[in-house]
């Protein structure tokens, strides 16, 4: 039983030992004269856990009596979350090594962290998402500051770890709430006592509390408080960091609570998912209008961005978890190529993150100004690119969902969102010549921003290389 019980947890034991033992390794070995050598070591056991994940045909199975979960929508999770990992962790070298970042735990302290996302995904228990939620948490505070000399990068670890503190407190009460008056923390056994549709006061509550908590992690409004201070203040390859794997894993949690643990009660999450859906949309919407800075707008980008994914969870469906994942896909591939490209933004050898300074870029770097706009269209939803697809598929999950009224406003938030986006293009494209940036040389962060905005054009000629399908199987065995 114990034998077959770690075997599906051999990813998640098999990263966290590496952790450990290249932890104790670099310490006795030069410390960070192998900081490098950390980074891309560490990248490389990502791509490699991805690829076994991945490839795996193995049945959907409950280990540790129900407290773990291996199911395709665990699965698809975690390779996204592995895959994005390795790519930031590589795209962050460069600059980690020229602002004295290049230290051997940063690598490490990102791998815990997978390791805690990659157990949220597959959470079975109120237990197991704390256990998982907490380990990602802690080692994304230390990161969020790992700028020493930075007051910035000091002060969003700090806000970072209060305000996060603060949503793991409302996460533990309700968790407190449902245990209390569903007499358990499984998932299956918390489904049971919500099966008759009728849900207690107590249990009603605690859901509320845990969706609050949930939403802190996912930074949707009104609870995204913490996102735009963070965001501008930590170093960029730690933004993009934020702004990909945890926000895939926060999204696949939120996803297995309110369907593994009441998914017989979608009537009472549902309206509540909604109006996070709805605030979060307008509110990342309008508030990056009037941003000057490239990293804060990401931040509001992203809380309106996970507005447009909540929207596909409140449908309540299996296609709605499937038009989620598409989403969160996407929305992943755009921020990678976004923040490789705000990693090259540098002037007189120091990082520029103002969105001034992007004044006829084109007539300096041309392709680098069309793989931006092709990611800047995309992330507006313009067609044909990709980002458009994701979109249409969250608003047809709401539609289909008798939520007409969700899809309206989501259309209208869009159609918002789409000023600030454009604002950049038209800078790049038609704005009065200033300062240049530097000519950054690192070759492999045009690669990365090459490749992502290829993937926004080719996508839809490659019907979105068969993410449907796979975001498919995995909704199905989560909601059905």
């Amino acid at each position: 039983m114990i034998a077959s019980d770690f075997s599906t947890v051999r990813p998640e034991v098999f990263l966290s030992l590496y952790a450990m033992l290249a932890l104790v390794v670099f310490v006795y070995s030069g410390k960070d004269k192998h900081a490098a050598l950390s980074i891309w070591l560490t990248s490389g056991v990502f791509l490699l856990l991805a690829a076994i994940i991945g490839l795996s045909s193995a049945p959907g199975t409950n280990s540790f009596n129900g407290m773990f979960v291996d199911d395709n929508f665990a699965r698809f999770a975690k390779v996204v979350i592995l895959l994005s990992a390795a790519t930031v962790l590589v795209m962050g070298q460069d600059y980690a090594a020229k602002h004295d970042m290049l230290k051997f735990e940063y690598p490490l302290l990102v791998a815990l962290s997978v390791v805690g996302m990659m157990v949220m995904v597959s959470a079975g228990s109120l237990l197991t998402l704390y256990m998982g939620l907490e380990l990602q948490s802690l080692a994304l505070y230390v990161i969020a500051a790992f700028r020493r000399d930075s007051a910035k990068s000091t002060e969003a670890g700090l806000k970072y770890f209060v305000l996060g503190a603060l949503s793991s407190g409302l996460l533990l009460y309700g968790a407190s709430l449902v245990y209390g008056f569903a007499g358990t923390v499984e998932f299956a056994g918390i489904m049971q006592a919500t099966q008759g549709g009728d849900l207690s006061m107590g249990l009603l509550l605690g859901l509320v509390f845990v969706i609050s908590g949930m939403a802190f992690k996912v930074s949707a409004a009104p609870f995204h408080m913490w996102a735009p201070d963070v965001y501008e203040g930590a170093p960029t390859p730690v933004t993009a960091f934020f702004a990909t794997a945890p926000k895939m894993a926060a999204m696949g949690l939120f996803a297995r609570v309110v369907h593994d643990a009441f998914g017989g009660v979608i009537g009472e999450w549902q309206q509540v998912v909604a109006v996070l859906s709805v605030v979060s949309m307008f509110l990342g919407a309008v508030a990056a209008i009037g941003q000057g800075d490239i990293k804060r707008l990401m931040a509001y980008s992203s809380i309106a961005h996970m507005g447009f994914a909540l929207m596909g969870l409140a449908s309540g469906t299996a296609f709605g978890v499937q038009a989620m994942m598409v989403y969160m896909a996407i929305y992943v591939t755009m921020n990678i190529g976004m923040f490789a490209f705000i990693l090259t933004m540098e002037r007189d050898g120091r990082p520029v993150s103002d969105i001034a300074s992007l004044h006829m870029y084109s007539k300096k770097e041309p392709l680098k100004a069309l793989c931006v706009a092709a990611l800047m269209f995309s992330m507006a939803g313009v067609p044909p690119l990709v980002g458009f697809f994701g979109k249409f598929y969250v608003l047809r999950a709401a539609y289909e969902a008798n939520m007409a009224w969700l899809a309206v406003a989501g259309v209208v938030a869009s159609v918002i969102g789409a000023f600030y986006y454009i604002r950049i293009v038209y800078f790049m494209y038609f704005g009065e010549a200033g300062e240049p940036l530097d000519a950054n040389p690192v070759r492999r962060l045009h690669i990365i921003l090459v490749i992502s905005a290829a993937l926004m054009i080719a996508g839809t000629f490659f019907s979105l290389f068969g993410i449907e399908t796979l975001a498919q199987i995995a909704a199905d065995s989560l909601a059905n």
